[in-house]
């Protein structure tokens, strides 16, 4: 038998992960690598014609235009709705021509050199290029220096005031008089009004200067602001050594606050009311916050009241609030509390008449629920049934409609088909509106009478249409993907599969790639792609999402790759998910099982040669699963792995692992079970990753030469989270 062997793919710009060779049929040569290369998706987009339109809707007009890629290149394309028409926004080649006369560049006219256009008057374009404004008209073009942006942080609506911060307290200015009033005055570093501490807040050693912030949100009438006290006095920090700095001959230290799970000392956020007039400060206390958990407010029209979400720490209680502006009561309208966990996304909007809609899981599944906004008290369930509400699209109170994206409804089609639905505010008539069967990316107009409709599926090219939005009718053909060039390379979309979990009843579902000299009278090496983490799906359900990504390039390299969404991940039933509740470490458990059951029906997977991989909560993941199924995981990589929950931060795994923090965290980490490695590891962390701080990878790293293991290990001192650059064949 051939000896096992690691390369490293490290995708462009997102992040890290990792293929490798597991005994393959055929040598990996450069050309092979070539091949693998060309299907990362910057290299593939330019031969991916009309995979999507993303609309830009044009104010005050019945179009939009978008920008793809054609058999002519990178293109701008006007769609006239009125019309019916579709065509180039503006003449790419004279634009061209006109650019490189005014700067003496050698651009192209099939790839221009920016993304975002604007339209004015007389369907004049405008763009930003070099530091300047351009203006076409498709005859001249004329150019100015971009001004430097005016600083509008703290702008009330009425532009008579402006907020501002000085000395950690806040203060505002008359712009008419210029007169200044300070509003707070117990503000001092680490207690500072009208800030927050920011996700990448790192600064340099332990005292280094933070990284400016700025919040504050005014009244619609000018009278009050809402901000917040950042507390960071009990806060504990993390740090990490940046080793990479040319200029020095030791490491530099880094230090940042980030909340680990079961943490008391933290960073805390303290919601505060000021009123203009009397000057007085209100300190909602009781809705003190660890800076890591959500806490959104908004002003309601008349200015005398915020409403809001809060989230009791461990997300099994939920709650909306009515608080009144001037004296800072607190009224909770309605509360919901779980078992387990509550998602933390939950969608909320309050209408006219003293009602409000909202999204919730109490049923078993995430229905839309009308609830009266003075008593609490539930209305009716707007969209009754065994399926899974995505997204509230738009509310049109005056017609009573509501419309929204849900999945899982339509039997007899892959459970997690999105599509678009309308129901009356009375709960009845609830309409499908996309009736094909695919995956629904929709888009909706300014103006609400349209929609773009981008359908597909993995193995189905996107279809983009216009619909008109009550009826869902077809308004127009707007256009098709066209990946005739790939298949003239041999490339074959993925195909779907389902198989039963581990309840042995419930079916889910992943797809499968296979490389573009697949043979099915050979066999192939298996490698599975993973990322378990309760708040997704990751397997791709579009036409786009299979095409990108990691997965095609690396079965290029003599591999059959797969992606599984198992019980407990996100969208399906509270029950499907809530499986992984304190037990995220099984979730490759049911990848074993669909590997398994998908070679029975596909001889052309060799099961004895299994790998994984996976980055970030995927490189615990595939570490976890070499520790759980060693003895069918033959290799593994786990790029940037949070490999103990308890060294994560905060917010998801007290969600999902729960809090308070008990012995399921220890039974759980890759690190307390390093003993049990048997195959081929490879471990890869950026050296100052301020999202998974690689202290997680070191302690694993630790425990496997403790427990005698012999593993690989790969640290990029200049990286963070993110990845970057392909760097070819590693360990092969």
């Amino acid at each position: 038998m051939k000896k096992f062997s690691v390369f490293s793919f490290l995708k462009s710009f997102f992040f890290v992960s990792t293929a490798f060779c597991i005994s393959a049929s055929a040598q990996v040569t450069k050309e092979t690598y070539k091949k693998a290369e060309y299907f990362l998706t910057n290299s593939i987009q330019k031969e991916i014609y009309n995979l999507e339109v993303i609309p830009n809707w044009i104010k005050d007009k019945n179009a939009f235009w978008h920008v793809t890629y054609t058999k002519e290149g990178k293109r701008f394309l006007l769609t006239d709705i009125s019309k019916k028409e579709t065509k180039n926004a503006f003449d790419h080649e004279l634009l061209t021509k006109l650019l490189n006369e005014a700067t003496g560049d050698s651009l192209k006219s099939i790839e221009l050199p920016f993304d975002k256009i604007k339209f004015k008057v007389d369907d004049k374009i405008e763009f930003e290029w070099k530091n300047k404004n351009w203006e076409f008209d498709n005859q001249k073009l004329s150019s100015t220096q971009i001004p430097k942006s005016a600083d509008n942080r703290g702008l009330s609506p009425d532009k008579k005031w402006r907020a501002f911060t000085k000395n950690y307290n806040l203060f505002v200015e008359n712009l008419e008089t210029t007169e200044v009033f300070q509003l707070s005055f117990h503000g001092k570093k680490d207690y500072e009004y009208g800030t927050f501490y920011g996700w990448s807040d790192i600064v340099e050693g332990e005292n280094g200067i933070r990284p400016e912030q700025f919040y504050v949100r005014w009244s619609p009438d000018s009278k009050k602001i809402l901000t917040q006290i950042s507390d960071l006095r009990m806060g504990e920090k993390m740090y990490l050594l940046d080793f990479s700095k040319d200029e020095k001959f030791r490491p530099n230290l880094l230090s940042y606050y980030r909340g680990s799970p079961g943490d008391t000392t933290l960073v805390k956020k303290i919601p505060v009311i000021f009123d203009l007039d009397t000057k007085k400060e209100t300190k909602l206390l009781s809705l003190t916050t660890p800076h890591f958990m959500p806490l959104d407010l908004a002003w309601e029209k008349n200015s005398e009241a915020l409403t809001g979400t809060y989230f009791h720490r461990g997300y099994k209680q939920f709650d909306i609030l009515d608080i009144e502006a001037n004296t800072g009561k607190i009224r909770t309208v309605y509360s919901e509390k779980e078992q387990t966990h509550i998602e933390y996304n939950t969608m909320f909007q309050k209408l006219k008449g003293d009602k409000f809609i909202l999204a919730s899981q109490q049923s078993g599944w995430n229905n839309l629920y009308l609830i009266d906004w003075k008593t609490g008290k539930i209305i009716l369930n707007l969209t009754p049934g065994e399926y899974v509400v995505n997204r509230v699209l738009y509310v049109d109170e005056e017609k009573n409609q509501l419309y929204f994206m849900a999945a899982g409804r339509e039997k007899g089609r892959n459970v997690y088909y999105q599509h678009l639905y309308s129901v009356g505010l009375d709960g009845k008539e609830l309409t499908l509106l996309t009736p094909e069967n695919a995956f629904h990316e929709i888009y909706v107009s300014e103006d609400k009478k349209f929609v773009v409709d981008n359908y597909s599926t993995v193995n189905q090219t996107t279809k983009s249409v216009l619909r008109d939005l009550a009826s869902g009718n077809i308004f127009m053909q707007i256009s098709e993907a066209d990946i005739s060039s790939l298949k003239a390379k041999g490339y074959q979309s993925p195909q779907q599969f389902s198989a039963i979990g581990k309840d042995g009843k419930t079916e889910i579902y992943g797809i499968y790639y296979v490389p573009t000299d697949f043979n099915p009278k050979k066999s192939y090496p298996v490698i599975d792609y993973t990322y378990t983490g309760p708040f997704i799906d990751i397997t791709p359900k579009t036409f786009k999402g299979g095409l990108i990504g990691l997965q095609q390039p690396m079965a290029e390299l003599g591999f059959v790759v797969l992606t599984v969404d198992g019980m407990g991940t996100f969208g399906r039933s509270k029950a499907f998910q809530d499986v992984s509740y304190r037990n995220l470490g099984d979730g490759t458990t049911e990848h074993v099982l669909a590997i398994k059951q998908l070679a029975k029906s596909k001889p052309f997977l060799n099961i004895q040669k299994v790998g994984i991989f996976g980055h970030s909560a995927g490189g615990y993941d595939a570490a976890r699963a070499m520790l759980l199924h060693p003895d069918f995981y033959k290799v593994g990589v786990a790029s940037a792995g949070d490999h103990d929950h308890r060294m994560e931060k905060a917010w998801w795994p007290e969600m999902y692992m729960g809090y308070p923090v008990g012995d399921f965290y220890h039974q759980q980490s890759n690190i307390t079970n390093a003993a049990n490695l048997k195959g081929k590891l490879l471990l890869a962390h950026g050296a100052i990753d301020e999202n998974v701080n690689p202290s997680a990878t070191y302690k694993f790293a630790e425990a496997l030469i403790k427990a005698g293991k012999d593993f690989d290990m790969f640290i990029w001192p200049s990286r963070n989270h993110n990845f970057g650059r392909t760097t070819g064949d590693y360990f092969t």
